[in-house]
Formats: structure tokens, C-alpha cells, sequence
């Protein structure tokens, strides 16, 4: 069985595939003050709930986009699976060609969500993954990254909104059934999700004008992808196991 790891700024992703098939996942909060003995601990507690043993583990992959956790989860991984994971970086094979400025500066899981997205769907394509920060991943159809656009996460804006204001509370983000409100939760909840969908759909008209094409396949991934595809139709599929599947793709090419 291949252990994926993705290491996200807010959580940490488990998945373990057996034979392409992903039979088990988890989540749990990224903090750097856990060692790698709670890591682990918690892992293989988190295993044996789905009848799976550390020794059924045979390989390990890592994404990560928190370089000061990489050395606490390899650790993790050696001293309770006996495996060196494969990390996600310079001289790892994807098979995708990074058209930046810089490739250094490309994040490990806009690679990874790169890969999978197209190897998943084709090109040229779209990747938004709705997480602590809202990133979009333009794919051509011939396999090159082209470029990434990044914008605040939705959550992210949620807790700076509040923190900074004297009288706004945290919420539960849900669509409301009207964009005017008439509560402080129904207000920010209209202007939360319906102002991140219209920060999608203006993006994404921009970028088909900037490739000179009207229509794209557009998909989602991250925490909050499901509430904001309904209210953008441009977005044809939410892929919550994105990541993990890209995970699990390039280590079969790198085996």
C-alpha cells in the first residue's frame, strides 16, 4: 500500500492507495509544535481504524508546501513505517513542463494537482483549489503549466474580516437564498461566497481571452470547492481527491 502525504497550510492529508485505488483517507491539522512521535501516533491509530498496519505500508510520497514540517513527517515516516518518502520537489519526475519565470517558486501541490488534473481530464484545463489561499492552475493541452493565479483563500478573508472588525462575528459559510441581507451572518455570507464567485468567473474570463478560447474545463478541488462551484457554471466537476490521486500517479512514475 503507497501512503500519500499532502502537508496544506491549515491540514495534513493521509491517503493510502492500493492499486490506484484510494481505500482509506484522513485529516489533520498541520502544527508545528507536534512532534514527529504524536504524528505518528495518531496516524497509525488513524490506520487501524480502516484494519490497515504500518507494515502494510510499502512506499511513502510527500507533497508539501511547509518546508519547517518536512524534516517532522520524514522523520515520522522513517521511524514508524521504516520508509524514506519520496518528496515532491527538484529532480522528482511529473512529466509536466513548468512555463514560469522562476520553477523553484512553483508550489509542490500546484504541481501534484497539476499532474492529476490532466492525466484526469486533459487540456487545456483549469485547476482552483479553494484552500488557504484560492490558487488557479492553467494546463495546455500539450502538458505545460503556463502559469498559476493566486487570490486571498475564502477562510482566510472570513478570519481577517473578523479579526479586524469590532462587531462581525465568525460564521458558517453557506450560500444565502438572496444576495441582499438582512442579519450581519446573512450579509457576510452574501459577501463572502458570492464575492468569491465573482472573483472566479472574472478570472476565468480573463484567462480564456488570454488563451483564445470560449470555452475551458474548469475543475475544483480544496475545502470550500463544492459551495462555490453552484454558484459558478463554469466549474463542470469538484475533485475532492485531487491531490491525492497526483500523489499517487507520480510515484508510480518515479518507481
Amino acid at each position: 500500500m503507497l501512503l500519500a502525504i499532502d502537508i496544506g497550510n491549515t491540514n495534513i492529508k493521509y491517503g493510502v492507495f492500493e492499486k490506484d485505488i484510494l481505500v482509506a483517507s484522513f485529516r489533520v491539522s498541520s502544527r508545528l509544535s507536534r512532534t514527529a512521535d504524536e504524528y505518528g501516533s495518531v496516524l497509525v491509530n488513524l490506520l487501524s481504524t480502516q484494519n490497515i498496519s504500518k507494515e502494510d505500508i510499502t512506499g511513502v510520497i510527500i507533497s508539501s508546501v511547509i518546508p519547517s514540517l518536512n524534516y517532522t513527517i520524514c522523520h515520522m515516516c522513517e521511524y514508524f513505517f521504516n520508509k524514506t518518502p519520496l518528496m515532491i520537489g527538484p529532480g522528482v519526475k511529473t512529466g509536466l513542463n513548468l512555463r514560469t519565470d522562476n520553477a523553484k517558486e512553483v508550489g509542490a501541490d500546484i504541481i501534484v494537482n497539476s499532474v492529476s488534473a490532466f492525466n484526469k481530464y486533459g487540456g487545456p484545463i483549469v485547476v482552483i483549489d479553494f484552500g488557504t489561499a484560492t490558487t488557479f492552475d492553467v494546463i495546455s493541452e500539450n502538458f505545460d503549466l503556463l502559469g498559476v493565479v493566486i487570490a486571498p483563500g475564502i477562510k482566510t478573508s472570513l478570519e481577517g474580516l473578523v479579526s479586524n472588525t469590532a462587531q462581525l462575528p465568525m460564521i458558517e459559510l453557506y450560500a444565502p437564498k438572496t444576495a441582499i441581507g438582512k442579519n450581519t451572518k446573512h450579509c457576510m455570507q452574501s459577501g463572502i461566497i458570492f464575492g468569491f464567485a465573482g472573483l472566479v468567473d472574472n478570472i476565468l474570463f480573463k484567462i480564456k481571452k488570454e488563451l483564445g478560447v470560449n470555452d475551458l474545463t474548469v475543475i475544483a478541488t480544496g475545502g470550500m470547492g463544492e459551495i462555490i462551484a453552484k454558484e459558478v457554471k463554469s466549474i463542470k466537476k469538484v475533485d475532492r481527491t485531487l491531490t491525492l490521486d497526483g500523489l499517487n500517479m507520480i510515484y508510480k512514475l518515479n518507481s
